[in-house]
C-alpha cells in the first residue's frame, strides 16, 4: 500500500469507471457544440476577490468553503469554487463582448473545489460541465440553455430527474421583496449567524438546508407574488418556450440557488434517487455579475452540471451506458520476431482508428491470454516463429473461441473488415 492516499473528501478516477465519466462529460458537451458553444478554459485557481465580488461575501462558498492562500509574492488567492465567475473574467479579460457578435457562447469542463463536510454526492473537489452565455438579454437564451441541459440527460439515458423553476426578479422588484422577507424573517427564532446573513442577502436564509430553519418560512412571502410586470412577462416566456419544446419543469417559488449573482431566471435539476445531495446541475441569469467584478453590463445566463452527481444518479437507475472498448484487438509474440512484426501490426492498426494493446514484457502464451481476456478484446493476434515461417498470424475470436490462420500481410484489412 502507499504511503499516501488521496486528500479527504476527494477522489480518483481510474479504469474502468473513469470510462463512464468521461462519456458523461462528453454527453454534457455535445449539445453545446451543436449549438455554437465555444470550449474555454480557465486557471485552477483565480485572485479570491474574483469569488468574493461575484459569488457573494454571505455564502456559504465564500465564508466558509473557499480554498484561499497568499502565495509566496503576497497574493491572495482561491481554488475556483465554481465556474461562472472565472470564465467571465476570461471573456472580459479577452474583450470577446466586443468582437460583434453577442452573445459569447461558451462551454468549458473542469474540477473545482470547496472544503465542506464529505459524504455521498458531496466531495471537496468535484468535476462539472458548463455553458455560459454572455452579452444578451433573451429568454431564448435562457430557454435554450435548459433543453439543452435536458437533451444531455436523456441522450445518457437519464428518466428520474426533475428540473425546477423560478425567477428571482430583478433590481427593480427584487428590493420591494428582499424588504417583505427580511420584516418576516427578523420576527422568526433563529441563531445570530442566520440573522446576520438576513440582514446581507436574506434569499439565502430561504436557501438553508436546515429542518429548524426550514420549518420557521412556511408563512414565508414568495419572491413570484413581487415581480415586477418585466419580470412576470419575462418569466412566462421562458415558459412558454421550454412547454413548446416538450420539456417538462416544476415551478418551484421558493427556489433561490446558492449564489448572490442570479438574476431573474433560475432553475435546478434534481434527482430523487440521490437522498439529501439530490441536486445533479443548475444554473440560471445572471445580468449584473459583470459589473460586480468591473466590467460593463452583459446580461447573461448559465448553467454548471456536476459529472459525479450525474454518474451518481445513473446508477441509482440502473443505466448502463454503451461504452466503446477500451481495446478491440490484443496481439499476443510468441518470439523476438513475433514481437517485432506484430509491434509493427499493431501500430498500423491504431493509425486507422481500431483500437489496438499488445502483449509487453517477457510472458508465455498463458500469461498473455489472461492479459487478453482482460483488455475485453474481441479479437486477439497470435503468432510464433512457426507461424511466421509459414507467413500467417492466428486471429482468435474472443467470444465464439474459433481461430482462423490469417496471412501475415492480410490481417490489418481482415481485422479493419471485421471491426467495421
Amino acid at each position: 500500500m502507499s504511503t499516501f492516499q488521496a486528500p479527504k473528501g476527494t477522489y480518483d478516477l481510474i479504469p474502468p469507471r473513469s470510462a463512464k465519466f468521461l462519456a458523461v462529460r462528453e454527453a454534457i458537451a455535445a449539445p453545446l457544440r451543436n449549438s455554437g458553444y465555444g470550449y474555454v478554459e480557465t486557471p485552477g485557481f483565480e485572485d479570491v476577490n474574483l469569488f468574493a465580488r461575484g459569488v457573494g461575501e454571505s455564502t456559504d462558498i465564500v465564508s466558509k468553503e473557499m480554498y484561499a492562500f497568499e502565495t509566496k509574492g503576497g497574493d491572495r488567492l482561491a481554488l475556483r469554487p465554481e465556474g461562472t465567475a472565472s470564465v467571465l473574467r476570461a471573456a472580459l479579460e479577452a474583450n470577446l463582448h466586443k468582437q460583434g457578435n453577442l452573445p459569447v457562447k461558451l462551454w468549458y469542463s473542469g474540477s473545482y473545489y470547496r472544503y465542506e463536510k464529505p459524504q455521498a454526492g458531496r466531495y471537496r473537489h468535484f468535476s462539472q460541465v458548463g455553458a455560459e452565455a454572455i452579452g444578451a438579454e433573451d429568454p431564448a437564451l435562457d430557454a435554450e440553455l435548459i433543453i439543452l441541459a435536458d437533451q444531455a440527460y436523456r441522450s445518457l439515458g437519464l428518466r428520474d430527474f426533475r428540473i425546477l423553476l423560478n425567477s428571482l426578479g430583478d433590481k427593480e422588484c427584487r428590493p420591494v421583496y428582499r424588504e417583505a422577507l427580511q420584516t418576516f424573517l427578523r420576527g422568526l427564532d433563529l441563531d445570530e449567524d442566520t440573522l446576520r446573513r438576513a440582514e446581507i442577502n436574506p434569499l439565502r436564509v430561504l436557501d438553508d438546508k436546515r429542518e429548524t430553519v426550514q420549518k420557521q418560512l412556511g408563512g414565508a412571502p414568495l419572491l413570484r407574488d413581487y415581480l415586477c410586470d418585466a419580470c412576470k412577462a419575462y418569466h412566462e416566456e421562458v415558459r412558454e418556450l421550454i412547454t413548446a419544446a416538450g420539456v417538462v419543469f416544476e415551478d418551484d417559488p421558493k427556489l433561490v440557488r446558492g449564489l448572490d449573482y442570479y438574476t431573474r431566471t433560475t432553475f435546478e435539476f434534481v434527482h430523487d434517487g440521490l437522498g439529501s445531495q439530490s441536486a445533479v446541475g443548475g444554473g440560471g441569469r445572471y445580468d449584473g455579475l459583470s459589473e460586480m467584478i468591473g466590467g460593463p453590463a452583459l446580461p447573461s445566463v448559465g448553467w454548471a452540471l456536476g459529472v459525479d452527481r450525474t454518474v451518481l444518479a445513473l446508477e441509482a437507475e440502473g443505466v448502463e451506458l454503451e461504452l466503446p472498448a477500451a481495446t478491440s484487438v490484443f496481439a499476443v509474440p510468441l518470439g523476438e520476431e513475433a514481437r517485432r512484426v506484430l509491434f509493427a501490426k499493431v501500430t498500423e492498426l491504431r493509425k486507422l482508428g481500431v483500437a489496438a494493446d499488445f502483449s509487453y514484457g517477457s510472458r508465455g502464451l498463458k500469461g498473455a491470454m489472461k492479459s487478453a481476456n482482460r483488455s475485453g478484446a474481441r479479437y486477439t493476434i497470435v503468432a510464433g516463429e512457426r507461424d511466421l515461417a509459414e507467413g500467417v498470424v492466428q486471429l482468435k475470436d474472443m467470444e465464439s473461441g474459433e481461430q482462423t490462420a490469417i496471412g501475415v500481410n492480410e490481417i490489418v484489412a481482415e481485422l479493419e473488415s471485421k471491426l467495421g
